[in-house]
C-alpha cells in the first residue's frame, strides 16, 4: 500500500492534559492521539501538530498530520478515532494531504482567542474555558492598546525562557490584535492573528493589556516594552484556561511551497 499523508483538524478541552507535546508519564493531547492511531492502524505513528499548546490550553482548530500505509478511508478513520478517543478530544475532519504537507512548517497564520470573564460569579460551566477577573478594568483603554501590538517586532519582552527557542530570533509578525467587549456575556475577548508566537507570548500580551486596564501601564508603554526586549517589563502571564487556538491557515497549494527557513512554531 502506498504511503498516505493524512491531515487532522482537532478540537479539544486541554484542562486535564499537560499540553500538546508527548511527555513521559503524563497525559498529553499528542500522546493520546498517537496511542489511538497505533491501535487503529497497527503502525508506529509520528503525529505532527501545528502548535505545541501548553497545559490547560484549548483548541477549536488545531491541525496535525501523519503518514500511514493504512487503507482505511478518511471518513471511517475519523469515526474510529472519535469512538476511541476521550470526549475531551474530537477529530473534526480527516483529509488526504500532499506527501510534503507539514502541519507546523507550512502554517501561514494562526488565530488565538483569550476570554476574560467579568461577571461577579463564574458559572461552573465556564471555569475551564475563561479567566475569571471580576475586578475593575478600563476596557476602552485596553481596546485602544491592543492594536499597538500589531506588526513585525522583536517580541522578547513577551516571551518566556524556552530551551527550544534558545539562540533563535524572537522577531514575530502579528497581523491583527483586537480586544472587544461582549456585554451580553460579561466577557472581554482578545483575538490575535499572527505568523507564529513565542512560548507564552499571547498570555503575556493579555497580561500586559490587563495592566493597561488597571492603570498601571499606559498604551504608550507598549512600544517601550517592545523596545526593551526584557521579559520583566511586560505584564504577568495570565492563566492558560482562557486561551484557545481557533484556526490555522495554509496556502491553497502546498506543492512548491518552501518550508520556512526560520522554523518558529509556537508553544503558547
Amino acid at each position: 500500500m502506498a504511503v498516505r499523508n493524512l491531515r487532522l483538524t482537532l478540537g479539544y478541552d486541554g484542562s486535564e492534559y499537560f499540553g500538546w507535546q508527548i511527555q513521559p508519564n503524563v497525559p498529553t493531547i499528542q500522546g493520546t492521539l498517537v496511542d489511538v492511531l497505533r491501535r487503529i492502524t497497527g503502525e508506529r505513528i509520528w503525529l505532527l501538530g501545528s502548535s505545541r499548546t501548553d497545559a490547560g490550553v484549548h483548541a477549536l482548530g488545531q491541525v496535525a498530520n501523519f503518514k500511514t500505509r493504512s487503507p482505511i478511508p478518511t471518513e471511517n478513520l475519523g469515526r474510529a478515532l472519535n469512538n476511541l478517543l476521550p470526549p475531551s478530544i474530537r477529530v473534526l475532519a480527516v483529509e488526504e494531504a500532499p506527501l510534503e504537507f507539514h502541519a507546523r512548517w507550512h502554517a501561514q497564520a494562526k488565530t488565538y482567542r483569550y476570554r476574560i470573564l467579568r461577571a461577579a460569579v463564574c458559572s461552573p460551566f465556564l471555569w475551564r474555558t475563561v479567566y475569571h477577573y471580576p475586578y475593575p478594568l478600563d476596557d476602552e483603554v485596553m481596546a485602544a492598546a491592543a492594536p499597538l501590538l500589531e506588526g513585525e517586532h522583536d517580541f522578547s519582552s513577551f516571551g518566556t525562557w524556552d530551551p527550544e527557542e534558545a539562540g533563535q530570533s524572537k522577531v514575530r509578525t502579528v497581523y491583527s490584535s483586537r480586544l472587544e467587549r461582549l456585554p451580553e456575556l460579561q466577557e472581554l475577548v482578545y483575538t490575535v492573528r499572527g505568523r507564529a508566537f513565542l512560548r507564552h507570548m499571547v498570555r503575556k500580551m493579555v497580561g500586559t493589556l490587563i495592566e493597561v486596564g488597571k492603570g498601571r501601564l499606559e498604551p504608550d508603554d507598549i512600544q517601550r516594552i517592545l523596545e526593551a526586549r526584557d521579559r520583566s517589563q511586560s505584564g504577568p502571564t495570565v492563566p492558560p484556561e482562557g486561551l484557545c487556538l481557533v484556526a490555522v491557515e495554509y496556502p491553497a497549494e502546498i506543492s512548491g511551497v518552501a518550508v520556512p527557513a526560520q522554523r518558529d512554531a509556537d508553544s503558547v
